[in-house]
């Protein structure tokens, strides 16, 4: 029998505590977007195409520091921040992109996305249907999309174009969901310490089944570590050799998402052109809003992802690491959507 205790106090939060966005926006300054703009060109000089670049090609003299202090805040703080002050009219897509490359790279290394190996990612209208049982988030165009969490440490976003309405992004604390529910119903919180199942989307290695297992709450030496993707645990239960949901399961993944979606519980903010949000995976669980396109005028929201991997964290449970040589890791690609 699982006892779950609270934990990593410090990094909770509350809708009120984060009402005030300026203790979430970092707003680059003008000497930082010039520094921003030489790395940009020296990186470019090396290799136009991204997988090409590492860090020490994006050379940021001074403002690795700060940026060094954001992903410890990341880790052991808040949880996310949005980076704003980059002109996206100043520069096309592929500039865009290896900025948002050579930033990420300051902050942790590269983390395959999908089975295509996308190191890179687009999040945009990929023309995929909500009822499609393989469809990913990123695909999906217009719909709101649920609290969830993605696969690595930290999870960026960055803003090439927005939509003619809607499209909020929207995090939520799940330190503070988790330590609530030990308090209140540490039943339902000790039945997700145990593995539950998820949908592979059709993404699973060959030959193996079409769901896994991963528990929602984990406790490791002293921290939380959080995976839930609600819609995907549900959808599990359409192969008929995946784990059944237990109705205790039922109930607490319920809770979780009630407690998500409580106002309180969660804050929301505007993505504009050039701004930058990294999340901790495993503190913060993140969605978005519905939005509205207007393709026929090429208002198309169109967002670049980046999974990465910190350094902060030395220590991970098993099925948290990066498992470079895994089947999506070998490929490594970056996708590179036109859209608009």
């Amino acid at each position: 029998m699982i006892t779950p205790e609270i934990l990593e106090t410090s990094c909770e939060w509350n809708a009120s505590d984060v009402a005030d966005e300026s203790l979430w926006t970092e707003t680059f300054e003008p000497k930082e977007l010039d520094e921003l703009d030489a790395a940009l060109r020296h990186a470019l000089s090396v290799s136009p195409d991204v997988l090409e670049i590492e860090r020490e090609h994006f050379p940021l003299p001074q403002l690795s520091a700060r940026l060094a202090r954001i992903e410890d805040e990341l880790i052991n703080g808040r949880g996310f921040v949005r980076l704003r002050g980059i002109d996206r009219d100043r520069y096309d897509q592929s500039e865009m992109e290896m900025l948002y490359w050579g930033v990420g790279m300051h902050l942790g290394a590269p983390w395959p996305q999908n089975k295509h190996g996308h190191v890179l990612g687009d999040v945009t209208d990929q023309g995929r249907r909500l009822d499609d049982p393989e469809a990913r988030g990123n695909e999906l165009g217009g719909t709101a999309l649920p609290f969830h969490c993605d696969g690595s440490d930290l999870v960026g976003l960055m803003c090439l174009q927005g939509g003619i309405a809607g499209g909020l992004s929207t995090v939520a604390n799940s330190v503070t969901i988790h330590n609530q529910m030990v308090r209140e119903t540490p039943e339902l919180a000790a039945e997700l310490y145990l593995p539950q199942p998820y949908d592979f989307r059709g993404e699973q290695p060959p030959g193996k089944p079409g769901w896994y297992e991963v528990p929602v709450f984990t406790a490791w030496e002293g921290r939380l570590f959080v995976r839930c993707i609600p819609p995907y645990i549900l959808a599990s239960q359409r192969h008929a050799d995946a784990p059944r949901l237990t109705e205790l399961g039922k109930r607490a993944l319920a809770r979780m998402v009630q407690l998500a979606d409580d106002p309180t519980h969660h804050v929301a903010m505007e993505l504009r052109p050039g701004d930058m949000q990294f999340i901790n995976n495993y503190h913060v669980m993140h969605g978005r809003t519905a939005y509205e396109d207007d393709r026929a005028a090429g208002q198309i929201r169109h967002l670049k992802r980046l999974w990465l991997e910190t350094s902060v964290l030395t220590s991970r449970p098993e099925y948290f690491r990066n498992h470079i040589g895994s089947e999506w890791g070998r490929k490594r690609t970056a996708s590179r959507l036109q859209v608009g």
